[in-house]
């Protein structure tokens, strides 16, 4: 028999916890072995009982989500931590600089305009669905991983010819699950004045996405602004696709421009960083660099696959950096990833290979 994976739940409303108690426990797969009113009680708990992730609420009495997570980091640094967040500004603020704090992953609570049955079937299935991707990853759809230790690259595909030394057009960046605080990680390491453009797909709810961008901006690196509809991609500035709405590029004479759109979502996903790919290689074809961070799911697949068909190339986050080996894990075992690199080591690479080689003519 399968042992349960065993979760520890904080959440100063009663209603939430029977609710999220309810909708966990409705799996056999999984048990509630603590429910608490605030971050004090949690901590407490977690001396005494053995658990395998932990839920908590971003705004609790005594000791709120943020304060509970920076405590159980600094002692169970590699215990999974979902925060539990309302979809407002506030929230949506807190959970971002949760997400840099090292939380692993996030769920929207229902808004009030759900129907409580519609919203908790919703919730439970995110919840679910994130709990076994950070507590016991699934890999039984996928071959079996090629080996690789941390600071080596492993190199599955050689590069098209014509990519020796040249350098990108373009930035292209996806991710999913740890993708925050692994952005935060790579945004260090890029220098403001990039090159070239930076285009992204992180899966995250309206208002998130502009939290997200404010907290990479503040950095004080490349500096990134939610897309707008028709505005001009330019080098040393990035855009990220605003949750909801799928993000495309598109060439209008000799510029290159942003498209928005509400089309159908794909993988599951709206945003999905397929769509933003696909248009990525359409418009700068061998001059295309993408880049597949940590994720649960495969969005990003079709899409790597789009840019190496036009002749670009791919990297992708390796195993044992990714919070969940999901989006990487897909474009690795398709052989798409040029390289696959520990998130130290990638905006290394990136900087190589955007500043230490020539550009090309950019055909119009």
């Amino acid at each position: 028999m399968t042992e349960k994976i065993r979760v520890l739940l904080a959440d100063d409303s009663v209603v939430v916890r029977r609710a999220i108690t309810k909708a966990i426990e409705s799996d056999p797969d999984f048990e509630v072995v603590a429910t608490l009113a605030n971050g004090a009680q949690a901590l407490a708990r977690l001396e005494v009982v053995a658990v395998d992730a932990v839920i908590l609420d971003v705004e609790m009495p005594e000791l709120d989500g943020l304060a509970t997570l920076r405590r159980i980091r600094a002692k169970w640094p590699a215990l999974p931590v979902i925060m539990c967040s309302t979809l407002t500004e506030r929230g949506a603020a807190t959970t971002v600089e949760a997400l840099s704090a090292g939380a692993t992953d996030y769920v929207a609570k229902p808004s009030s305009a759900s129907s409580y049955v519609e919203a908790l079937a919703g919730l439970r299935e995110e919840l679910l669905r994130k709990l076994r991707a950070v507590v016991r990853p699934t890999r039984a759809s996928l071959p079996p991983a090629r080996p690789s230790t941390p600071g080596t690259a492993l190199p599955l595909r050689s590069p098209s010819p014509q990519r020796f030394g040249l350098r990108p057009d373009v930035l292209a960046i996806a991710c999913s699950t740890g993708g925050p605080n692994a952005l935060m990680e790579l945004w260090r390491g890029i220098p403001r004045g990039f090159p070239t453009p930076i285009v992204l797909v992180q899966h995250m709810p309206p208002v998130f996405t502009r939290m997200l961008a404010e907290r990479l901006t503040a950095l004080e690196g490349v500096p990134v602004r939610e897309g707008v509809a028709g505005e001009k991609l330019l080098p040393g500035e990035a855009r990220i696709a605003p949750g909801g709405f799928h993000m495309e590029i598109e060439r209008s004479g000799t510029d290159v421009r942003v498209q928005l759109h509400e089309g159908p979502p794909e993988q599951s996903c709206r945003p999905a960083a397929d769509v933003l790919f696909r248009s990525v290689a359409r418009v700068y074809g061998a001059g295309s660099m993408g880049l597949v961070l940590t994720g649960m799911g495969q969005d990003a697949l079709a899409g790597s696959r789009a840019i190496v068909d036009a002749g670009g190339f791919v990297l992708a986050q390796d195993e044992g950096s990714s919070v969940v080996w999901g989006m990487p894990g897909f474009v690795t075992r398709a052989g798409l990833a040029r390289d696959v690199l520990p998130l130290s080591h990638l905006a290394p690479a990136i900087t190589r290979a955007f500043r230490l080689s020539p550009h090309r003519t950019q055909a119009a």
